[in-house]
């Protein structure tokens, strides 16, 4: 576990608050523990378990709690499956599948089987959003719909201000809170609850540091189901534009939305995911 933590105990303190967290989840929820070619994955399962099932992949640097502003909306409707992604601050194990390798496919392979699912929707964030998008190309048949929040591997990913702004983190708690507002598109006086959270855990956590590989066009263009792709105009890690203009010309059954004054943080999209995912 230290390999994804800077310390072990860091790693510790932060999983048992996530464990306490959890406790506080908006729904009643179950907690699932599969055994995976990666290691054990951990998944919080909510809804009616006779409802279409629904995967939820959450971003770097985070965990299925991304998801408690959604769940109560969507597992109404929905049998919700929220999946700590391996090598996450999550519940999951630490290790971390080759991105430009079919193990993370291989990994989502084994979710499903443990989950008992043959097809699903998927919803991903950032690096979840890679996450299902690869595994939306590579299954296709598994994906009934597909939702993704500013996803990796299509716009170009803005390493230099990246490791611009992580070069702040050495200057102290307000460069700190400049970088982290500047990289997920918060203004000095909103998300304050969302900024102490990211700060400490990326105080202690070591994300991945790897250019994401970037779908090709004949990749996109062979996604046969339903595809809804949210970015913010001011995202600061990918370059949204490119991301909608690639969507927008490569997926067949894709609708695209573009969010003015808005970074890379997606908050508020409850409403329109669930009206996309109900199809």
């Amino acid at each position: 576990m230290s390999a994804i933590y800077r310390t072990e105990a860091a790693g510790q303190r932060l999983r048992e608050q996530y464990r306490q967290g959890l406790a506080q989840a908006p729904v009643p929820t179950g907690q699932l523990h599969l055994p995976t070619r990666e290691g054990e994955t951990f998944v919080l399962a909510c809804g009616p378990e006779q409802a279409p099932p629904l995967v939820l992949l959450h971003g770097s640097g985070a965990n299925s709690s991304t998801w408690f502003a959604d769940l109560p909306a969507w597992s109404e409707h929905f049998r919700v499956y929220a999946v700590d992604l391996v090598g996450e601050p999550g519940l999951s194990a630490p290790s971390r599948p080759d991105l430009s390798t079919e193990a993370g496919a291989l990994w989502l392979d084994d979710v499903f089987e443990g989950l008992g699912l043959e097809r699903a929707a998927v919803a991903g964030m950032s690096l979840g959003g890679w996450t299902a998008l690869d595994y939306a190309i590579r299954r296709p048949d598994r994906v009934t719909r597909l939702a993704l929040g500013c996803p990796a591997g299509l716009g170009t990913q803005r390493r230099w201000r990246i490791l611009g702004a992580g070069l702040l983190t050495l200057f102290g708690r307000r460069a700190r809170e400049r970088s982290v507002r500047f990289l997920v598109g918060l203004g000095p006086s909103e998300g304050t609850a969302l900024l102490d959270g990211i700060m400490e855990v990326f105080a202690e956590f070591r994300p991945r540091t790897e250019t994401l590989p970037v779908f090709p066009d004949a990749a996109l263009r062979s996604l046969p189901m339903p595809v809804l792709v949210t970015v913010g105009e001011r995202d600061q890690m990918f370059d949204s534009a490119q991301t909608a203009r690639r969507v927008r010309e490569c997926v067949p059954n894709a609708r695209v939305r573009v969010l003015p004054g808005v970074g890379h943080a997606l908050t508020s999209q409850t409403g329109p995911v669930l009206e996309f995912l109900r199809g």
